[in-house]
């Protein structure tokens, strides 16, 4: 049983490649390859092979090549690439009568399997399992026939069994993971497919939603206007808060938009400094109005790269969401540290604080810890804009304590600043 033997090594070496495989495919989150590096992985399989084989004589060698071509031909389209393969490595052992006859039954099965690989591709996976075997099987008794015509002295029955039994089992088996690892991609992508659809109807129900509350009042507000019996007062009114509405309605929108596209225009260097001062100065009357201190603790330095803009929305919203969670007053913090790598930004409130359960959701889309009063979007729009400036955030909150934002960005070297004549 010296064939059967070295056809079951030969197995179970492609059953370790395959198995080390899909754990590669698995730490990927992927189940991909390029066409480049499964033609790499075939030709691989088929030098083992043939390395591996039974050659009872020089001009003989009996091996699971059949496997790798035949999978690779049907499933992959890469049956005459891996046919030439084989003839080229066959002749690396001799050109005898074994190379010829290698040549004479694989020529004409490249053609074959080029032929059927579109059309086995749209039949059922049953099927496709099914049709791999028998092929297997008829390869394997082509190769017993050779055997007798250059009479090779070998056990026939053993011959026999191992070629009509050992392919089709490594074929069966290896088929089968094909067809597995497909259907886990065709669920990954469904999935994925049905999560993006819910989220953009999520994100459309509460775009619709907050849009439509002022744009409400402000058409409400439009018919009152109509009265030609309104008073110059009342119309002035009427007026501003219809402004109100409209740009409460615009602000909505924006923020959908820095969250749908994170991306920033422009990068410019920043003073971490002077740009948070010029944003407390915008919060300061909203800090007097619920009793907040704001005290400030900033390095002498510290320049990072982002858009002006968009870093001044990010930090409107942090401050303006601390200053709301102190309606009863107390003291807000902001804090800088540089250092040759890094830009850190901190920002501590004395306010009710989070849950761990608020905090792990934090960011996440259309969630507010402010019920209805929120929309969601602030919080999102903040992450995404220190994820496009590179940057990274974490939260810790107490409830009844507080809650500490802190903000890390790659800083711009010293020496860049100097010739820049920054510093």
């Amino acid at each position: 049983m010296e064939i059967t033997k070295h056809l079951f090594i030969n197995l179970s070496l492609m059953i370790i490649l395959l198995f080390i495989g899909l754990i590669i495919l698995e730490k990927s989150k992927k189940f991909s390859l390029s066409k480049s590096s499964v033609i790499i992985l075939f030709i691989v399989t088929i030098w083992l092979c043939i390395q591996f084989s039974y050659a009872p004589v020089s001009y003989a060698r009996f091996d699971l090549r059949i496997i790798p071509l035949v999978l690779g031909g049907l499933y992959f389209g890469i049956g005459p690439i891996l046919v030439a393969a084989i003839i080229v490595l066959r002749s690396l052992y001799g050109i005898n009568i074994g190379f010829w006859q290698t040549l004479a039954l694989y020529l004409p099965l490249a053609f074959i399997l080029w032929r059927l690989y579109p059309w086995f591709l749209k039949q059922a996976p049953a099927r496709r399992i099914c049709f791999t075997i028998c092929t297997g099987m008829i390869m394997g008794i082509l190769t017993v026939f050779g055997m007798t015509f250059k009479d090779v002295p070998v056990n026939l029955i053993d011959a026999w069994f191992a070629f009509l039994f050992i392919p089709s089992l490594g074929i069966g088996i290896i088929s089968y993971g094909i067809e597995f690892v497909r259907k886990i991609n065709e669920m990954q992508q469904e999935l994925i497919k049905a999560e993006k659809l819910k989220a953009v109807e999520q994100m459309g129900a509460a775009i619709s939603h907050e849009i439509r509350n002022p744009l409400t009042a402000a058409s409400g507000f439009v018919q009152l206007l109509q009265d030609d019996y309104l008073s110059r007062q009342k119309r002035k009114e009427y007026l501003t808060i219809v402004k109100e509405e409209l740009f409460s309605a615009e602000r909505v929108i924006q923020d959908y938009l820095t969250f749908a596209k994170p991306s920033l225009e422009t990068f410019e260097e920043l003073n971490v400094k002077s740009e948070l001062r010029q944003i407390i100065n915008i919060l300061q009357p909203l800090a007097n109005q619920n009793s907040v201190e704001i005290i400030t603790d900033f390095s002498i330095i510290g320049f990072i790269k982002g858009d002006e803009q968009k870093f001044r929305q990010c930090f409107v919203n942090v401050l303006k969401n601390a200053i709301e969670s102190m309606p009863t007053g107390g003291s807000l913090y902001v804090s800088t540290e540089y250092s040759q790598n890094e830009v850190t930004i901190k920002v501590k409130d004395t306010g009710v604080g989070m849950t761990s359960q608020q905090l792990e959701r934090l960011g996440e889309p259309f969630y507010s810890t402010k019920g209805k009063n929120g929309t969601g979007l602030g919080m999102m729009v903040v992450y995404s804009i220190v994820r496009a400036m590179n940057g990274s955030i974490w939260v810790e909150s107490e409830i009844g304590k507080g809650t500490t934002f802190h903000f890390e960005f790659p800083t711009i070297s010293i020496k860049k600043l100097e010739q820049t004549g920054r510093v």
